[in-house]
């Protein structure tokens, strides 16, 4: 299922009906401060968006609660009429308050509403793909997705989405969503410093079903941080590269979607697709998370 271009970062895996790179660019970091209102520089907003198209990320992560509004409008403005590769993935189930907070909005109303909300504010008829995002900010809290699942297949029914997915879940979760409608991804907190999810990962790949980690370079601990970059140092990449190669080397099925507002680092985190990290350096950084 997974092939090697040299354009497209990382390679590619086939998500739902689209052939995306497996190195995408999440936009939660194009809003304001607290992912509330707008950027801080909305040019370079609009500048990171193209860019990353431009380097052959056909992979964006974003949600009508990030601004809210925000981001999805930053990505019509910059990029529509859509490139046909791209497949612009959307979350919904929580919704954001007066004072920033992210109180959840699962019932079937609300994920309708939400929907809705996405659809205009891409621009779009039609969502490429969307995730039911459970749990809290501390993670995934054990609870049926059934009655919120079923609102979405309703709506895949409808022709208003096109792939539907998870976020935030158990594996028991996930088992549980697949009995309701086809899941092409599972977005969950995943990275060197946090391994919980090893065993969902090689599961996910054996029945071909994507992996994207949220937050992938964050949550080390000074020790963790200094590991990871003595192996940076020796590879002569950044920590984040080697942080995201190590992702891309876990398993096949694993779609990075880094974030950042800056030109720059954006490209970084491109570069880091091309690293390959050796044997000795992976057996470094598996103790990383241990």
């Amino acid at each position: 299922m997974t092939t090697t271009t040299s354009t497209a970062p990382g390679g590619t895996w086939t998500l739902g009906d689209r052939t995306v790179s497996r190195v995408g660019y999440g936009v939660m970091q194009l809003a304001g401060p607290g992912v509330m209102g707008p950027p801080r520089d909305h040019d370079e907003a609009v500048t990171v968006l193209r860019e990353a198209v431009a380097l052959g990320v056909t992979h964006l992560d974003t949600s009508d609660a990030y601004g809210p509004r925000v981001t999805n409008r930053l990505i019509r403005e910059a990029l529509h009429p859509y490139p046909a590769d791209l497949l612009v993935a959307t979350k919904v189930g929580a919704r954001r308050d007066a004072v920033g907070g992210w109180p959840t909005a699962r019932r079937p109303e609300e994920l309708r509403a939400q929907v809705r909300g996405n659809l205009e504010s891409l621009g779009v008829d039609t969502l490429d793909l969307v995730y039911l995002r459970m749990g809290d900010a501390a993670g995934p809290r054990a609870g049926s997705v059934a009655e919120a699942f079923e609102t979405l297949a309703e709506l895949q029914q409808e022709g208003l989405v096109r792939h539907l997915g998870v976020s935030n879940v158990t594996a028991e979760q996930v088992a549980e969503a697949r009995t309701i409608a086809p899941v092409v991804g599972v977005q969950n907190r995943y990275n060197l410093a946090h391994r919980d999810d090893d065993e969902l990962v090689v599961r996910l790949a054996e029945d071909g079903i994507a992996f994207v980690p949220y937050f992938p370079l964050g949550g080390f601990t000074p020790l963790q941080s200094e590991t990871l970059a003595r192996v940076a140092a020796a590879a002569g990449a950044t920590p984040s590269g080697v942080a995201l190669a190590w992702l891309l080397q876990r398993s096949p099925n694993v779609l990075v979607i880094p974030g950042t507002s800056r030109v720059a680092h954006l490209r970084e985190n491109v570069a880091g697709a091309r690293l390959r990290l050796t044997g000795k350096q992976l057996a470094d950084l598996d103790t990383v998370g241990r």
